[in-house]
Order: C-alpha cells, then sequence, then structure tokens
C-alpha cells in the first residue's frame, strides 16, 4: 500500500509558498505548466481576491505522488489576518513545511507560526527558499533560525555529524557507525527532536526535488483505530451554494450516506455524508469512501464546526490568535438588517474569528477583525457571493476583561414553579489560556443531566464583563453547587440561574480591562529609526535592540498596544517613503494602562444592561421577587464554597411565603434539617435552638448586614474533627488504613496543621480510644492544633456531644463528620456540621492557596522584555488601585 502524507505549507507573507507548492505540483507533473503568482495563474490561488492581490487568503487542498507516495499539500494563507486559517489546519497535519524566505531572513509572523506548530506538537521541516537572491552563506542562516531551536540542522549535505551534535544517543551512534540511519533521522523529526532544514528556490526548481524526497519517505507505518473518528478543520460552500465540511479521517472508514455523529449532550447531533469530495484546487473527484488518514470534504452536513471532532473524536481546543479589533457593519442604502446579518452568519461558519454580533438594543450589528486587509476581503466576499454591499464604522480596539482574585457568584431562578440555583467558582488563568469550563460536584448532590446542561448554558453565549461591557477571558469557571426540584425545574431555568451566577460573581470580583497588544517586527531604512524608536516610546511599547537587516535597513522588534498602533503601518509607510516593511501579530491581552480613561469613555452600566442581569429571582408569599445581586448570598438555598472560607448561610422557609430566612450557623440543605429536627425531637425532645427555630427580628433581617446581625453567633469557630470518620472517608487514606494506622494519622495532623496555619481556625482533633484498656486519654498541642485520645468507655461521640454542650455559649462550634448521630447531637447543640467530603473540598482549595503563595514568592529574577511584560503591567495595575 502506498504511504500517505498530509503536508502543509505555511510562512511568512511573499516568502514564496504558492510558488513552492506550485513547483511541487510541476515536478510531479501533477502541472504541466508552472504558475506564477505575479502573474494570477498559480493552481491554489483560485479566488479572484487572491489573484488580483497575489496573497493566498484562504487554505487550500493540492494532491501528487512522488515516488510512491500520495501527498496532500495544504497551503495556508501567510498575511497575519488571515492566520486564523493557519492555525485551523495545523491541527490534521502529519507534517509542516516552514518556508522562509532567504533575502529576509527570520521575521515575525514566521515566529508565530512555530508557536503554533509548536502548541500543535506538528513536526516540521524547514525550506530556505529565494537562495538565488541570498547574500551570505548558509551557515548564517541556520544561525540566525538557532533561536527557534538549536535542533535545527541542514541537510544540504549529510546531516550525520551535525545530527550527532544535537543528541548524545546520536553521537554514541555516530561514532560506532559512523552515520546515522535514515529511520531514525525520520523518528527523531515525528516527536519534534530534530528539525531538517532544505535550501533551494522554489521559481527555479531548484532544492525542492530533495524536499520532495524526505516528505515521501517521512510517512510511518501505524495502526489507526477501527472505529470512525474524524476532525471537522475547514468550512466552505461550492460555487451552487452547498455546503462543504473538510475532514481529517482519524480512524475506521467513511463511505457515503454513512451517518456521522457530533456534539456532545444536548447538543449531540446525527447527519449523513451525502457525498465525499478529493479535492485538488478548485477541481474535485467524488468517491465512495475514504479510510483513516485521508484528507476529505462531504456534503450534507449543516451543524458541524470547524474544530469539531466526529465519532469518537472530542472537540479541539480554542485558537491562540484572536481578533483585536471590533466594528460595526453599515449596510449599504436599502439593504436589509437582517439579510445581512445572517450572509455574515454564513460567514462566521467559514471564519469563526468572525465572530459576528447582533446587538438588539441598538439594531447593530458588530463583526471582529484582524486588520484593515481582512475587512476588506470581507467588503468584497459580502459584494461578490450575496451582492450586498456593506462598509465599516466605529472601529475600535476588541477590549476584554477577566478578574484577579477567585471569587463564588451565585445565581437562583425561582418565580412561581420553576426552581433552580447554580453556584459557579470563577478563577483567574493565565494570559492566553480562554475560558475553561468544568464541575466539581457529585451527582449526588446534582443529576449529571443538570451538570451538563449548566456547562453547556455557560457555552452557549459571549458573556460580558462588567466594567465596559467587554467579553470576558482568562478564566477557570467551575460549577461548585447546584440544586434543581424534582417537580418544577425546567432546562430555561437552569440557563437563567448560569447567566445570574457568572454575572453575580463578575460583580463581586475585583475585574481587570485588558487591551490587545501586538507583537511588532519593523524593517525601515537606517535613518528613519531613530523616529521609528520615538514612535514605539510613545505608544508605551516595549522594544527590543534594533538588529542590522539588509544593506542599509535596520530592524527593530517591539510589543505594543493595539489601540496605539491601529493605523501605523500607513504612517511608517508614508515616514519611509513605501521603503518600511511593519508585520504584526496577535502578542497577548494585557492589563490596560489607561483603563480608567476607557471605562470612563465607554460609559457602561453593569445594572442597565438587562440581558445581562446579576440579580436573582426567589419565590416569597407565592410570587417571584428580584434580590440585588449584593443580597443574594443571604437569600440562597446552598452554602458558599469559597476558598478558604466556610460561610453558612440561611436555608430554612420563612413560614408565610416560602422565603430564605437568616438561620444561623449551620451547613446542610432545609429539607435535611428539617429532617434531622424531626428525628431528633423524637428521641430527645423539643430543641431549643433559637438559631433554628426563633423567626429573625426585623431589626436583623436580610438586608442588615453581616456586622448587624453578629449576636445570631458568637465570635470566633473551633473546628471538632471526628479523626477516624475523617480517614475512612477520604480516599487517600484507605490503602494506609489497614497496617498504618500510626502513619495516617500523622498525616491526618500535619495536613489539619497546614489548614489551621492558613485559615486562623482553632482544630481539635479527636480519636476514639474507648477501646483501649486502661487509657485515661489525653490532649495534647501538636504544633497549632489540639489533638485528643478519648478515654477508656468513652467515644468521639460523647466527647463532641459534651464539648459542643459547653461551648456553645462561648464560640461557633463546627463538627467535621459524615456519621449521623454525631450530626444529630451537633444539631441539637446549636453547632454547625459538615461532612468529611465537603470538609476535603476546603482543605483541597486551602492547600492550592498554600501553593500559591509559595509560587509567588518563589519567582526567578531574570526575565527578557517582552516576557516581563505581563508582570509590570499587572504591578502598574495594583498601585493604580492601592491609589
Amino acid at each position: 500500500m502506498a504511504g500517505r502524507l498530509a503536508a502543509g505549507l505555511a510562512a511568512h507573507v511573499d516568502a514564496g509558498k504558492t510558488t513552492l507548492s506550485e513547483s511541487m505540483l510541476f515536478l510531479s507533473g501533477a502541472l504541466r505548466r508552472q504558475g506564477r503568482v505575479d502573474h494570477g495563474d498559480t493552481f491554489l490561488d483560485t479566488e479572484r481576491m487572491e489573484k488580483e492581490r497575489g496573497i493566498t487568503i484562504f487554505s487550500k487542498e493540492a494532491r501528487l505522488n512522488w515516488k510512491g507516495t500520495r501527498l496532500t499539500l495544504v497551503d495556508t494563507p501567510g498575511h497575519t489576518d488571515f492566520v486564523g486559517e493557519t492555525e485551523r489546519s495545523l491541527s490534521i497535519l502529519d507534517a509542516a513545511v516552514l518556508v522562509i524566505s532567504g533575502p529576509d531572513g527570520l521575521q515575525a509572523h514566521t515566529r508565530t507560526l512555530w508557536r503554533m506548530m509548536e502548541k500543535a506538537g506538528v513536526p516540521v521541516i524547514l525550506f530556505v527558499n529565494k537562495t538565488d537572491r541570498m547574500e551570505g552563506d548558509r551557515e548564517e542562516v541556520i544561525r540566525a533560525l538557532s533561536v527557534l531551536s538549536d535542533r535545527i540542522v541542514s541537510f544540504a549535505e549529510d546531516p550525520s555529524e551535525k545530527i550527532a551534535l544535537c543528541d548524545e544517543t546520536c553521537l554514541d551512534i555516530y561514532l560506532r557507525e559512523g552515520n546515522i540511519s535514515p529511520k531514525r533521522i525520520r523518528t527523531m523529526v515525528r516527536s519534534r527532536e530534530l528539525f531538517p532544514c532544505f535550501f533551494g528556490s522554489a521559481l527555479r526548481n531548484e532544492g525542492v526535488e530533495a524536499l520532495m524526497d524526505f516528505l515521501a519517505d517521512f510517512p510511518e507505518e501505524r495502526e489507526w483505530p477501527k472505529t470512525f473518528g474524524a476532525r471537522v478543520y475547514k468550512i466552505a460552500r461550492d460555487p451552487q451554494g452547498n455546503r462543504l465540511t473538510f475532514l481529517k479521517i482519524t480512524g475506521g472508514e467513511l463511505k457515503a450516506r454513512d451517518p456521522l455523529t457530533g456534539g456532545e449532550g444536548e447538543n449531540a447531533w446525527t447527519e449523513k455524508a451525502a457525498e465525499i469530495r478529493l479535492y485538488s484546487g478548485a477541481r474535485y473527484t467524488a468517491v465512495p469512501g475514504v479510510g483513516a488518514g485521508e484528507l476529505c470534504c462531504v456534503t450534507g452536513l449543516t451543524r458541524a464546526m470547524p474544530g469539531d471532532g466526529l465519532g469518537f473524536e472530542k472537540k479541539g481546543g480554542g485558537q491562540t490568535q484572536r481578533p483585536c479589533y471590533a466594528c460595526r457593519v453599515v449596510p449599504g442604502p436599502g439593504a436589509d438588517l437582517h439579510r445581512t446579518l445572517d450572509c455574515l452568519r454564513i460567514l462566521e461558519e467559514e471564519e469563526p474569528l468572525l465572530q459576528v454580533e447582533f446587538i438588539e438594543a441598538r439594531r447593530e450589528i458588530r463583526v471582529h477583525s484582524m486588520g484593515e486587509v481582512y475587512l476588506e476581503v470581507l467588503r468584497d466576499r459580502m459584494q461578490e457571493r450575496f451582492g450586498l454591499s456593506i462598509s465599516f464604522a466605529d472601529s475600535g480596539v476588541l477590549y476584554r476583561e477577566t478578574i484577579a482574585e477567585p471569587v463564588e457568584g451565585v445565581g437562583h431562578y425561582e418565580p412561581l414553579r420553576h426552581y433552580a440555583e447554580v453556584h459557579l467558582l470563577l478563577e483567574p488563568l493565565p494570559p492566553g489560556s480562554g475560558l475553561v469550563f468544568g464541575t466539581d460536584v457529585s451527582t449526588d448532590d446534582l443529576a449529571l443531566n443538570w451538570q451538563r446542561l449548566i456547562l453547556t448554558h455557560l457555552q452557549e453565549k459571549t458573556h460580558r464583563g462588567v466594567l465596559t461591557g467587554s467579553p470576558i477571558t482568562d478564566m477557570r469557571i467551575t460549577l461548585v453547587n447546584g440544586r434543581a426540584h424534582l417537580k418544577h425545574t425546567e432546562g430555561g431555568d437552569f440557563r437563567q440561574a448560569t447567566y445570574r451566577a457568572l454575572r453575580q460573581g463578575l460583580m463581586k470580583a475585583r475585574s481587570v480591562l485588558l487591551e490587545p497588544w501586538l507583537s511588532l517586527e519593523i524593517t525601515v531604512p537606517a535613518e528613519n529609526l531613530g523616529r521609528v524608536m520615538n514612535d514605539l516610546t510613545l505608544m508605551g511599547g516595549k522594544q527590543e535592540p534594533p538588529e542590522d537587516a539588509e544593506e542599509g535597513f535596520r530592524r527593530i522588534r517591539a510589543a505594543a498596544p493595539a489601540s496605539a498602533c491601529q493605523h501605523y503601518g500607513r504612517e511608517l509607510s508614508a515616514l519611509t517613503k513605501g521603503l518600511g516593511r511593519m508585520s504584526a501579530s496577535f502578542y497577548a491581552c494585557l492589563p490596560c494602562v489607561n483603563a480608567e480613561a476607557v471605562i470612563a469613555a465607554r460609559g457602561y452600566d453593569p445594572l442597565a444592561d438587562l440581558m445581562n442581569s446579576p440579580d436573582s429571582v426567589f419565590c416569597s408569599h407565592g410570587a417571584g421577587v428580584t434580590v440585588s445581586w449584593k443580597q443574594v448570598e443571604q437569600w440562597m438555598h446552598l452554602p458558599l464554597r469559597e476558598s478558604g472560607k466556610n460561610v453558612s448561610r440561611a436555608e430554612t422557609k420563612e413560614a408565610a411565603g416560602g422565603s430564605p430566612a437568616v438561620a444561623g450557623g449551620y451547613r446542610g440543605t432545609a429539607e435535611e434539617d428539617e429532617a434531622l429536627r424531626v428525628i431528633f425531637e423524637r428521641t430527645y425532645g423539643p430543641v431549643r435552638s433559637r438559631q433554628l427555630l426563633a423567626p429573625v427580628p426585623k431589626e436583623q433581617s436580610v438586608g442588615q448586614p453581616a456586622e448587624q446581625r453578629r449576636e445570631l453567633w458568637p465570635e470566633g469557630e473551633i473546628l471538632l474533627v471526628d479523626g477516624y470518620n475523617v480517614l475512612f472517608a477520604w480516599e487517600e487514606w484507605k490503602e494506609l488504613l489497614p497496617d498504618h494506622f500510626d502513619a495516617a494519622r500523622g498525616q491526618l495532623a500535619d495536613l489539619l496543621c497546614d489548614y489551621a496555619g492558613m485559615t486562623g481556625k482553632e482544630i481539635i482533633l479527636i480519636f476514639d480510644a474507648y477501646k483501649v484498656k486502661g487509657n485515661p486519654g489525653s490532649a495534647e498541642r501538636y504544633r497549632n492544633i489540639f489533638v485528643v485520645y478519648t478515654r477508656e468507655a468513652q467515644t468521639a461521640d460523647a466527647y463532641i456531644e459534651k464539648t459542643t454542650l459547653l461551648a456553645r455559649k462561648r464560640a461557633r462550634i463546627r463538627v467535621i463528620t459524615s456519621d449521623r448521630p454525631e450530626q444529630l447531637i451537633a444539631l441539637g447543640n446549636e453547632a454547625m456540621r459538615t461532612s468529611a467530603r465537603e470538609f476535603r473540598r476546603e482543605v483541597t482549595q486551602v492547600q492550592g492557596s498554600i501553593a500559591a503563595f509559595i509560587q509567588k514568592n518563589n519567582r526567578p529574577g531574570s526575565e527578557r522584555a517582552l516576557e516581563r511584560l505581563y508582570k509590570e503591567a499587572w504591578k502598574k495595575q495594583r498601585e493604580k488601585e492601592q491609589e
């Protein structure tokens, strides 16, 4: 069976990438005549806009055979405005050919492509093009490329000796055998331990055959999964308007009319593949079926999107390249607004970074853009494909928002005959992380179908921040608690509760306004360098020392806010009389330098945004009542689970209307406490606990601050931990318990010492010793906690009952146990109760806080300017807040 390889071609614009694809097709016999970009007759640039501009805008496939291997070339865009198309293609490649212009050397976008390939884990082969116009020798080029990796090796001649210098194992083989086998070289390339570099001139067909020979030998024999799987990497439409879904088959076999499945949970879908096509340029061949490893296109799918997984494949991760600008779409005279929106939605399927947004209140359409060329192409496509004339206005920077500290948000939705409550933990993530969603709720507490529904609602819309209404980013959003009603909960209830929980958390949090920064590479005549450096300083950018470029030119790399350099390309062209060049790519979203001015200019009022309300709806006196986000935590039905806190909340209902009231400091649900109270009264008589049974006085009502309700519980908190109950409840101790009780007890004590040190709580760890003959019992101070061993004939239950009874008037007691009788005892003595499993979550969060503290105070001291940028920006942000 012939080998098969999907190889992508990627490069900085004008490096000769499309010319290389033409040369490979011509040399293989797939083309009779070699086209040229400047003539507008290349095989893969099929669109009118591509021919007119001389750049690749859409990725295309071309198929050829070379020495028994079937090569599928994927030609990707080189312009920075269309880097999203390139990044999506990388996920389905077996290898990538990174084309570098010999005369221009290493450019800014080349570094961006290298980082994307590194993230995708794709093997990389380099091809230095235009060597006929290159000054200097090839060794200088390799040295310049070493900033990407020190394992880039020239394959212009036998590379064995140079490979041996990169790897100790290869050095041993080379000294023993005198060379390194091609098989081992290919293995190293596949694992990204080696990056071959070829030299040539694609326009003259020089050095191209050596590259093709290496690619032909590159495919490996592998066993593909038997079950069907595929990854979607592109959506397009043919001239007849048929929706085309481009796939990489990763397992099994696909035949025409086979059903394909995608999505998860409630978003799962099944559709048939009407036709299977193998595209090469603008032409295609219809085939009855394809096997694993093949790139193909299918018709008939309406719901698949780029990045989706089909069959056993899961949805891929988000893109690292993000739009930096947003603008308003202005329909032409007489154009229908909704038809314009529908056509833009079609283009959004093909380019997800477009992110079309319709603002109903202002009846306007906004789109995200990567730059001016991107918008020009969008305007041309709307006119060419749909006959619609559009323009753009109010172009500005696409700000983002994140948070500085973890926070828990609560959303409750309970109008009459509806019920849902959601608790979300919001945590900041490093720059570029995007939004990460997850759940940390047991199915015992909330059914799996409700958890999946909540995660779906989190991902189905763009969530707005509270500073400027900009999209949020760089956060982990975790479901930590939730409740449904057996009779009254419907799917839409959790949508409302989820949105409100996220919004309430953002209102509580310390939000940070982020702005996009661009990584710039500017090449100008030497006499203009001073002016450019001064401009970058005025922008607030960070510069690296300038370096020599071609004769008479200097190159400088920098990072600058996108707001400051949005139109700098035009200014640079005017300054240098067309001789200067600038390339820009997305660097990171960093705290905004002039955040206060931007927030004031936007004038966004989060409470006036009715589509994103932070308030919750509760049921009171038989009707729905809107409760302000500030008071939601005093009305909520479930306890908070914030890091380092264990504040219990009111969970009982007022008899008259069913609205929650402040009911003291205990853990658990209102239904559970009512059941415990009934059991306790049957056994011991009436419970005289003012915290559980007494109505809340008006002067201590829900709306009052906590300081004014202090008499509901005394100062301080003491934790009584049933040691053996905790040991048997936590999974990590189960291996030690049969034979190593002493070790388990010691580890638990150390863990609680850390917890006490971080939270400041007093802890009494109690172990049963009632079966030990003659044991008098003991209480000892172990570091910062107390460890108690009960005396003979005294159980931990008895000790806890006595302690809670004696201390209930002096301190706030919380009992840590999952034992039901002990919980009854705690309830009768007005103590709070926390299960061993809930306490484990608290301890885990405190451990995370300790780790974060250690990491914060052990940072390395020296980093490069661009790497220090994020930390400096955060520091400035904090200094402003302190002022």
